[in-house]
């Protein structure tokens, strides 16, 4: 089965993510083509199902190593595998084509723990992440070779297992005549540095902070769960940025921390927002100023990040923005703003013809068929791994080539 994929010029694969914001699953049915230095990728149809409001209450529940006992866990593994399967057949379908035209599929999986720093408690330089989304059970659904729980595979070899996404982002953006800067806004912000030119090893990316975790929470916060996060930026739009709770939150350790570095949920989850509820009680600010204040929260860290990391070694031209930040519009205007005085143009996926929806998920399509094919798919510039690793666990589906004997 994988010797035939490996033989196929042009490859269809269904690429699927689920974020730190845990909103569902985006899930992207792609064409892989070209070069393996220069693929050549057409996007087919691009879909998000959101997590049933239930399912998503008991996948926060796994964020606090309190109540993510082994049975929670065991249990949303496998309910995840079925809801991935579900929106990789309903993206093929949206595609209008079949289950048995799709020759992979690469699916990310929902993080519910990461450690990228060392823990060295017996005696051996531990880093662990947990993804949960059965793949066995995405292939025995969809009848589709699936790759699933990319980043062990990098942790095992010293790397942070994170960011991932600057892989796909070297073969497809990189640019003879120009510095660009890459920057998802997720849960989490992440910015790849893609110097002119750039060869692998030059390459560097990080995680910034904080994206869209701490916006969406204080917003659901304030509205009492009616909104979960701030669409397009309106509440945040109507307030002004109260600097001395700005201030404050500058001083996290994590922003000025060297590089290799991530971070996720365990940092900025629930307990960092409830310290900035807990401030506010005794600094009374209405509840757009709040909002307004950790949306220029997140720019800020995004420019800092590039004054600290970047600035130094390369002037980048163009910010280029996707994932779901990249609509909220007082979040962009905070960017343009911030990144003015270093001539650094902010824009969007779209701007250049991408999606911004699909970018993560496309990744994944990418990462996977590197794997299935034996190609590294990692930078151990930007992991802080010994060396490139090829990620990512292979599960088969009933049909093949008959039983072992």
């Amino acid at each position: 089965m994988l010797r035939e994929l490996q033989k196929k010029a042009v490859r269809r694969v269904v690429g699927m993510m689920s974020g730190t914001s845990v909103d569902g699953v985006d899930a992207a049915v792609v064409e892989i083509g070209g070069s393996a230095a220069a693929p050549q990728v057409k996007l087919l149809a691009f879909e998000n199902r959101p997590y049933p409001p239930a399912v998503r209450e008991q996948i926060f529940r796994l964020f606090q190593p309190q109540s993510a006992t082994v049975d929670r866990v065991g249990y949303m593994n496998f309910l995840l595998g079925e809801l991935y399967a579900s929106a990789a057949r309903s993206v093929i379908e949206k595609a209008g084509l079949r289950p048995g035209d799709i020759d992979l599929i690469g699916s990310h999986g929902q993080t519910i723990w990461h450690q990228p720093e060392i823990c060295e408690r017996d005696g051996y330089p531990i880093r662990y992440t947990v993804q949960i989304g059965e793949g066995a059970v995405i292939a025995g659904r969809t009848g589709i070779p699936t790759v699933s729980d990319f980043r062990v595979a990098d942790m095992a070899m010293g790397g942070q297992g994170a960011p991932l996404v600057p892989f796909s982002e070297y073969l497809l953006y990189r640019r003879e005549d120009e510095t660009i800067l890459l920057q998802n806004i997720g849960g989490i912000g992440n910015m790849t540095v893609m110097p002119a030119k750039a060869k692998p090893e030059e390459v560097y990316a990080f995680d910034t902070g904080p994206g869209n975790m701490i916006i969406d929470a204080v917003t659901a916060a304030v509205t009492g769960g009616k909104q979960t996060f701030d669409e397009g930026g309106r509440l945040g739009g109507s307030g002004t940025v109260n600097q001395r709770l700005l201030a404050w939150l500058q001083q996290e350790p994590y922003y000025a921390r060297p590089l290799p570095k991530t971070t996720g949920r365990e940092r900025f989850g629930t307990q960092y927002t409830a310290k900035i509820l807990d401030w506010r009680k005794t600094h009374p600010i209405s509840d757009a100023d709040l909002v307004a204040t950790v949306t220029d929260l997140t720019a800020w860290s995004i420019v800092d990040a590039y004054e600290r990391y970047v600035l130094g070694r390369y002037r980048a031209g163009e910010l280029i923005v996707g994932g779901g930040g990249s609509y909220n519009s007082t979040l962009l205007g905070d960017l343009t703003r911030r990144f003015a005085p270093h001539g650094v143009k902010v824009r969007t996926q779209e701007e250049l013809g991408w999606s911004s929806d699909a970018k993560e998920a496309v990744a994944f399509a990418l990462l996977a068929d590197c794997c299935v094919r034996e190609r590294t798919n990692t930078l151990p510039s930007v992991t802080g791994a010994s060396e490139a690793a090829i990620m990512g666990k292979i599960s088969l589906p009933a049909r093949g080539n008959g039983a072992c004997s």
